[in-house]
């Protein structure tokens, strides 16, 4: 017989796995690499990199997986390393120092929801700005050692991975995450297993995994729908940032605020405060109310409640940026809950219209969250007056300007964003005590004691490591994707340490006016080509992938950057994510930013970059309107000079040019035997001196708890105290004076002196007696005066006089409002009456207005 000459069966592979395992004496590890705190903490990175530096960078710098990845042999050679070992005794020490800090007793406990969280580049649960300032927010809350927990997502695939094809197209890579690789850990129940919410859907469950990420002191509980319990239609939900239709966001809105709520219960958990950022967590306050109604409370007394311990935090700027539902949608999914609040359809979903009597108009996550919260905020000066006007019309009677939305400035947080090279300049020159005490300008003026050599010997330094980043992360990929490889390493040698270094890096949203230095290319590139003064422009980020008008900036961009008089002048930087930004924000010289007025919020990257002495160049928007210092960087202004916005973007391009042309470029060459600019030196001491003290998320915490959280918390406790009887009597009281509202009248009324008209520098009275139909003094009154020269869009209160009570008969209560005119000219007037009771927290608690004639 013939032997055939090749003969074999299918192997049958099993699996098998091998666990990584840590020596006894570095046990300790697999603690510190499950707690974020290694994050902001520079001697803790260091020791990660010493175990094996190659291997650290290869995981970008994750420890798990670096623990996970080390060899059996190189684990004995670390064991017997007196040196390593001694540096990672010293650290762990430091950790538990920190970790077995009590929580901070005198200040209120807070449960923190947000939709995204900017951790570490390993925990991809963050897209931009909003997840970054979470992150911020809550390694801060853990350094300021305060009593907070924080709700959000595991997602699987997180924000996409950005590539460009060869002729500058967006391609957004989705990557799934390996949950057991990441600097998690499952959140175990008392049996050991792992705790599962329960999440109700119309008539069916979704049933959610929850892991947690320990960021120092605070534990982030993380949702988790991709699991065999959920139906195919369901396990998507955690699958990526803001991916999907709408009926797919509405979901995971429902997951985060009613499933926030529901986690927080089954671990025990309750908290003073309750805060929203963004109106992605609205829902939790709608789980909060079923919860109090479930105990026995009315719908109206829930809601004294749940308002009484709530904020939200708005970082929309426009209507069109919040979250609008159809009421079909709506109804599919919340359908049940108007039976579970007492209320009826109408009533509930127009608890999120602003006016609810509209059928036509869509459910807004934003507006149930302003009508649930006590208190509402925007996240700067400028935006919370944007945020004022934009709310307006939730609370008719009142203009933007006399509602209770208020601000807090967002900040960042230091230890993250300030550059190791940095830590090491402000330890040696600003005062002891300064980590603790980061928004006390007085200690940051210590920068001004550092010689002028150390402060750019230290820039120099961070900038040849962001040029070294590019050139070794960057070579692989752009070798792949660009073609022809003399032109990159051309591109690559051309990157000059030594030019003046501007960075333009952000979310690639229109609003951003990314094209606004391109208006004119000529001018641009003698600017760029200057032999004596040249200067090289970074640009970095992505544009959400519905997002084409943003795509299409992407694309003209790097078109532009391939011209042969660009080349290595204009340089687009894919993949715009955290090490990114911390090599960009430390390394470039100037950080620029061209957002149409008024449509920043805030903006954080800006704040960053004066953590490491790199200055601003920036419109007049957002945080910079406050921030700006003169001589201490350089700003565009922020009145607009045409309506026309080409107009206006050719206007500020020009501004822009001649400020680069004849102000900074020839302040940064101006240099001394020394080789740097004594004068550029001084502005990038000013701007560490005189601003990034006030930009910190240390100041931004504080504002919180002095602006927000303090006072919710001693009302809250109020209205709960004695089995909330301060909840009970004010709901009965607004429902008796709702019911009584449109009878009360007015008997008579003496208002001749805005009939006949005033003189200045006299005295003038106005009266009215009200009948308040049993009430008991429960309204007041006011005269409203606006100027009658504005514009009717835009109207401002001039002026408000109350009036005093100054006879009660009966149910007859006699006002009188006296006062002087001081000023001449055409106004508004009219009189205001509104419900009055000492107990009300601000007016818009209770917005019920009546104009008198």
């Amino acid at each position: 017989m013939k032997i055939k000459a090749d003969y074999a069966n299918s192997p049958v592979w099993k699996e098998f796995n091998v666990k990584s395992t840590l020596p006894e004496e570095l046990q300790c590890l697999d603690e510190l690499a499950h707690n974020m705190w290694w994050v902001w903490n520079y001697d803790a990175r260091e020791m990660w990199r010493s175990l094996d530096e190659d291997l650290y960078e290869q995981v970008a710098h994750n420890p798990v997986m670096l623990l996970d990845r080390l060899s059996y042999e190189r684990k004995q050679e670390i064991v017997k390393d007196k040196a390593i070992m001694k540096n990672v005794k010293a650290v762990y020490k430091h950790f538990r120092s920190y970790m077995d800090v009590k929580p901070d007793a005198k200040r209120p406990s807070v449960a923190y929801f947000s939709m995204e969280f900017g951790i570490h580049n390993s925990l991809k649960i963050y897209s931009g700005g909003l997840g970054m300032l979470a992150g911020d927010y809550i390694k801060e809350a853990s350094d300021s050692n305060v009593d907070m927990c924080a709700v959000g997502f595991l997602y699987r695939f997180g924000y996409f991975k950005q590539s460009l094809s060869m002729d500058g197209q967006q391609i957004a890579n989705y990557d799934a995450q390996n949950f057991n690789s990441l600097p998690i850990t499952r959140t175990l129940d008392e049996n050991g297993n792992q705790v599962v919410v329960d999440v109700p859907y119309m008539n069916y469950q979704v049933h959610a995994l929850v892991w947690q990420a320990n960021v120092g002191r605070v534990k982030l509980y993380l949702l988790d729908t991709d699991n065999d319990m959920n139906s195919e239609y369901d396990r998507p939900i955690t699958h990526a940032l803001y991916g999907g239709d709408w009926e797919n966001r509405l979901k995971q809105e429902i997951l985060l605020g009613i499933g926030g709520i529901l986690t927080l219960k089954k671990l025990g958990i309750t908290k003073q405060v309750y805060h929203c950022n963004e109106g992605h967590a609205a829902l939790c306050n709608l789980q909060r109310l079923v919860d109090n109604i479930k105990e026995g409370l009315t719908f109206q007394q829930a809601l004294e409640v749940v308002r009484a311990s709530s904020l939200y935090t708005v970082h929309t700027p426009v209507p069109a940026g919040h979250d609008y539902f159809d009421k079909d949608l709506f109804g599919k999914y919340m359908g049940g809950y108007p039976q579970m609040l007492g209320l009826s359809w109408n009533e509930f979903i127009g608890m999120g219209r602003t006016n609810p009597d509209d059928d036509n108009e869509r459910f807004c996550m934003s507006t149930f969250a302003c009508n649930t919260c006590q208190e509402v905020n925007g996240v700067s000066m400028l935006h919370g007056w944007v945020s004022q006007k934009m709310f307006a019309p939730i609370w008719n009677g009142y203009f933007p300007e006399e509602n209770h939305v208020g601000y807090v400035t967002n900040g960042v947080h230091f230890p993250s964003w300030c550059a190791t090279e940095w830590r090491k300049v402000y330890d040696k020159y600003l005062k002891k005590g300064f980590y603790d005490d980061q928004s006390n300008e007085s200690l940051w003026h210590g920068i001004y004691d550092c010689p002028d050599a150390e402060i750019w010997e230290t820039r120099m330094a961070l900038k040849n490591k962001l040029v070294k980043y590019i050139r070794e992360k960057f070579a692989e990929n752009w070798l792949k994707n660009q073609g022809d490889p003399t032109r990159v390493l051309s591109l690559l040698d051309r990157i000059n340490p030594n030019a003046l270094m501007i960075g333009f890096c952000r979310r690639f949203a229109t609003y951003k006016r990314a094209h606004l230095l391109f208006t004119d290319l000529e001018r641009l590139s003698k600017i760029v080509n200057n032999p004596e003064r040249p200067v090289l422009f970074f640009f970095s980020g992505k544009a959400h992938p519905a997002d084409g008008a943003g795509q299409g900036l992407i694309k003209r961009i790097y078109e532009i950057s391939q011209r042969p008089e660009f080349l290595g002048k204009i340089i687009f930087l894919e993949d715009y994510d955290f090490q990114l930004a911390r090599r960009l924000v430390s390394g470039v010289d100037i950080w620029m930013n061209t957002p149409t007025r008024p449509l920043e919020a805030s903006g954080t990257s800006g704040e960053k970059a004066e953590m490491n002495g790199v200055v601003n160049l920036s419109v007049l928007d957002g945080w910079w309107v406050e921030g700006y210092r003169q001589g201490a960087g350089w700003a565009l202004k922020q009145e607009r000079t045409y309506e026309n916005q080409g107009y206006q973007d050719q206007l500020d391009a020009a501004t822009i040019y001649g400020m680069l042309e004849n102000e900074i470029t020839p302040l940064y060459y101006d240099k001394n035997e020394q080789g740097f600019s004594e004068d550029w030196i001084k502005v990038i001491k000013n701007s560490i001196a005189t601003i990034a003290p006030h930009y910190t998320m240390k100041r931004q915490l504080d504002d919180y708890y002095d602006k927000f959280y303090i006072k919710l918390a001693e009302r809250s406790a109020a209205v709960n105290a004695n089995e909330y009887q301060m909840a009970k009597e004010i709901a009965q009281w607004k429902e008796t004076v709702a019911e009584r509202w449109d009878t009360i009248k007015v008997v008579s009324s003496d208002t001749s002196v805005i009939v006949n008209g005033a003189e200045t520098g006299k005295s003038y009275k106005i009266q009215y007696v009200i009948d308040e139909q049993g009430l008991n003094d429960a309204v007041g009154l006011e005269l409203v005066s606006l100027k009658n020269d504005q514009d009717p869009s835009d109207r401002r209160v001039k002026r408000v006089v109350p009036f005093e009570l100054v006879k009660t008969e009966g149910n007859l209560y006699t006002f009188e409002c006296n006062f002087e005119v001081n000023h001449a000219g055409n106004f508004k007037t009219a009189v205001r009456m509104f419900p009055k009771n000492e107990k009300l927290p601000h007016r818009q608690d209770f917005c019920y207005i009546k104009w008198l004639d």
